[in-house]
């Protein structure tokens, strides 16, 4: 009984977040995604660290006054844990899942489903965004609708780094600069 699943089903899966396209299509009249590295906002030491086991505590010498530092790293600790729809520990998680845990152990709320967290905070032009501001994508032809998100974790000149869960590789590091990705792309929001 297993094998056999519903159409609608499947049609629900396949428009859930972390779903990815196999084939990278690009569309010539689509604008491309780019910062300059003088727009961005400077940065700490500890960028470059790795990330570590984050206990959700301020590390020392990173100052209270950045929670989206902080939101940051108990993200990329997630690194390397699989995709599982709706799930939300280190067992699996997709990536509303991820932002959803990585924010709320850090006591700020954000919505459980991606295309209800695009609501939250202000919109942020590409040229500012900063380390913890949310990306929102749409990957799917049908529906039109934002149904996936990630956390930038780096802007780095014309490149902006990000974390999320995707079906087919689990929570990673991507750049807003790969063509699926910047095609998908629809906007960022800050919540700091």
């Amino acid at each position: 009984m297993r094998q056999f699943v519903t159409a609608g089903l499947l049609a629900f899966l396949l428009g859930s977040c972390g779903v990815v396209k196999k084939k990278t299509t690009y569309a010539e009249d689509r604008p491309s995604v780019s910062v300059t590295a003088a727009e961005n906002a400077p940065r700490t030491a500890h960028e470059e660290e790795p990330p570590g086991d984050f206990s959700g505590e301020a590390e020392p010498g990173l100052p209270a006054a950045e929670p989206a530092e902080a939101v940051v790293r108990t993200a990329l600790s997630y690194t390397g844990t699989r995709y599982r729809y709706g799930g939300t520990t280190r067992k699996g998680m997709d990536c509303s899942g991820l932002l959803y845990v990585a924010f709320q152990q850090h006591n700020v709320p954000l919505p459980r489903v991606s295309r209800d967290m695009a609501d939250q905070g202000r919109r942020v032009r590409v040229p500012q965004l900063q380390k913890g501001d949310l990306l929102f994508f749409k990957t799917t032809r049908r529906g039109g609708k934002i149904n996936h998100v990630g956390l930038v974790v780096e802007v780095a000149g014309d490149d902006v780094k990000f974390i999320h869960s995707t079906s087919s590789r689990g929570v990673i590091v991507s750049s807003l600069r790969e063509g699926f990705w910047n095609y998908a792309f629809v906007k960022a929001t800050r919540v700091f």
